[in-house]
């Protein structure tokens, strides 16, 4: 990011807003199960004491308790009752909207927790605007970052948390271009994937490409032998029989082996193409595309599970194709699964991986996660709203992809971890059709205090989204989990 000419007027009077303290918020509703409920439906959290009394109970916490990555989320008004223009916040960004700068997007969000609340509580903030930047010429246009801190309280004044936010509020259609494919190189061939080549569907194979859309992965079976065998053929290659069935695959495998080719380039794909053979549990092998997934984190016998893009509409310019839509199958690494039984610090090293995350990037997903986390900013619901504001769709919001972090992290880390704070910066925004791929690694740990931390990133196609840290503190053989939150 570069500076650009400012006009001295409009920083001084930004500048002169700095420091300013709002009054306390005044919150509508308490903290809710129901809304909690929700919020971990949003996210795929199934986090027990977020919702389960007998399991919060036996817990570290005692009981119920929300989320850490919602702290922020408990004080907003909702649709009809947005924060106040009058806050330290709102008087900035009212001045930067009379001058210009009429769109908005979150950058860094850095929660700190003293304790996790509960259901019942009533949380309100006090907001400090603590830093308004001078112009900057950025890839998504010229703006300027403001930043606030908000300090949580209880209803009876007990200090519960903390929140450095800092969003970029910039003229849209001002943005830096893309870097081109350099002097003398082609343009990289259009990815959509519906200029890829249409499979060839026939009596042998309709069955498979009808599961497809039905998102089943259908494998031939013969009925003669039992024998799976793909791509299908219309005699079992095992016994000879002609009296040919299909299963329906669980989608989960490995992967067997893997090429990624280079050249030639075509359209319908964005390169680097990594194209796998999957075994799958059921035995059967075939070749598809692996996403979610750099070669870099490619590896032989990694476990993979079946995703579907839908790649040729049934309709193409408004007019119906008789050829009908197609899906394809696609493998993206499988989700790992929760941990049921927390980690000790003295299981943990410096070092040590995290399992890899692909979260497919919905339009469901970005509304339901907006809507939990009590987020109505049009462009993370409203396509028309996301365009006219310089996006080609609408586009995740920050606490979704704070949601997300947690989940990556106690999922891994299990239900007596306790999260201290989460600290995410954004980059490449979250549209719809794209998988945002989490990788992690413990950067410390104290094996005496049972503090750990985790940085983390996830991206998608168009670079990293969200890189991280998330701080949190393990049991360790001198403090049992019932003493880990506090």
């Amino acid at each position: 990011m570069t500076d650009t000419t400012e006009p001295d007027d409009l920083l001084a009077a930004l500048r002169a807003l700095v420091g300013t303290e709002g009054p306390p918020t005044t919150p509508r509703h308490p903290v809710d199960e129901t809304l909690v409920a929700h919020w971990c439906d949003a996210m795929g959290d199934d986090h027990p004491v977020y919702v389960d009394p007998d399991a919060a109970a036996a817990s570290v916490h005692g009981g119920l308790v929300a989320p850490p990555a919602t702290l922020d989320i408990w004080d907003r008004g909702g649709l009809k009752h947005a924060r106040s223009a009058d806050s330290p916040r709102g008087r900035a960004l009212a001045l930067l909207e009379a001058a210009g700068f009429t769109s908005v997007v979150a950058v860094n969000s850095e929660l700190e927790l003293r304790r996790y609340v509960r259901p019942g509580e009533l949380l309100s903030n006090v907001e400090i605007l603590d830093a308004v930047s001078e112009e900057k010429a950025t890839g998504l246009g010229v703006g300027h970052f403001v930043t606030t801190r908000h300090r949580y309280s209880t209803a009876d004044g007990e200090h519960v948390g903390d929140l450095l936010f800092r969003v970029l509020k910039f003229k849209p259609g001002t943005g830096r271009p893309a870097p081109g494919p350099g002097e003398g190189a082609p343009p990289p061939p259009d990815p959509d994937p519906a200029l890829r080549p249409r499979p060839a569907i026939n009596l042998d194979n309709e069955f498979f490409w009808e599961g497809a859309r039905r998102h089943e992965l259908r494998i031939q079976q013969c009925r003669g032998c039992q024998a799976l065998h793909n791509p299908p053929t219309p005699r079992c290659p095992d016994c000879g029989s002609f009296d040919q069935g299909w299963i329906v695959a669980s989608g989960r495998g490995h992967l067997y082996s893997f090429a990624v080719p280079r050249y030639p380039q075509v359209r319908g794909f964005r390169y680097p193409v990594l194209v796998g053979l999957v075994e799958l549990e059921e035995g059967a092998r075939l070749v598809s595309n692996v996403v979610g997934v750099t070669r870099e984190q490619l590896s032989v016998g990694m476990p993979l599970e079946v995703c579907w893009l839908d790649s040729h509409p049934a309709q193409v310019e408004g007019e119906t194709d008789a050829r009908g839509p197609i899906t394809l199958p696609q493998f993206r690494p499988a989700t790992p699964p929760r941990r049921e039984a927390t980690l000790a610090a003295a299981d943990v090293a410096e070092g040590d991986a995290l399992p890899l995350f692909a979260v497919p990037v919905t339009t469901t997903l970005i509304v339901a996660g907006a809507l939990a986390t009590r987020d109505f900013t049009d462009v993370h619901h409203d396509r028309d709203a996301a365009v006219r504001a310089g996006s080609p769709d609408v586009f995740m919001n920050i606490n979704t992809t704070l949601g997300l972090t947690e989940r990556y992290v106690t999922d891994w880390a299990g239900p007596d971890a306790v999260v201290r704070a989460l600290r995410v910066r954004l980059g490449a925004p979250n549209h719809p059709g794209d998988i945002l791929a989490f990788s992690g690694s413990v950067q410390s740990v104290d094996p005496a205090t049972g503090a750990v931390v985790v940085a983390l990133q996830g991206a998608n196609g168009l670079g990293a989204h969200v890189t991280g840290t998330v701080e949190l503190t393990l049991p360790t053989a001198s403090t049992p989990t019932q003493e880990a939150s506090r």
